[in-house]
């Protein structure tokens, strides 16, 4: 069945493990039955979040800006601009000033992968 998802659809949780403003909110997911986790993010100003991918994980920006930290040096990206974390890659993800709201699609699921 095609779905169609906004922003204001979605209810988001705290960043497992995070203890910042870093929150997420699945769309789609494990108990959907497809083999990706769709969703959404959400990054208060100035935030960082720092972990190992334990999935593929892309994450397409809609406000804000992101920096992203990984073995290659550091990436920035913004409103329509696209990150790529492929598993097992140790990251560190900062917010800028103005926070952020991304949205994002990881392989397989992350909810299971942390668990």
């Amino acid at each position: 069945m095609v779905k169609r998802f906004t922003v204001a659809d979605a209810a988001f949780e705290r960043s497992p493990g995070q203890d910042g403003e870093v929150f997420a909110a699945n769309m789609v997911d494990q108990r959907h039955g497809g083999p990706i986790t769709i969703g959404y993010g959400r990054y208060g100003p100035d935030q960082e979040l720092a972990e190992t991918m334990a999935v593929d994980d892309v994450i397409v920006v809609l406000e804000g800006r992101l920096s992203v930290t990984g073995s290659a040096g550091t990436v920035t990206v913004g409103p329509g601009e696209i990150i790529y974390m492929p598993k097992g890659e140790k990251v560190t993800i900062r917010s800028h000033e103005q926070g952020a709201v991304t949205a994002y699609v990881t392989y397989p699921h992350w909810q299971e992968a942390r668990d």
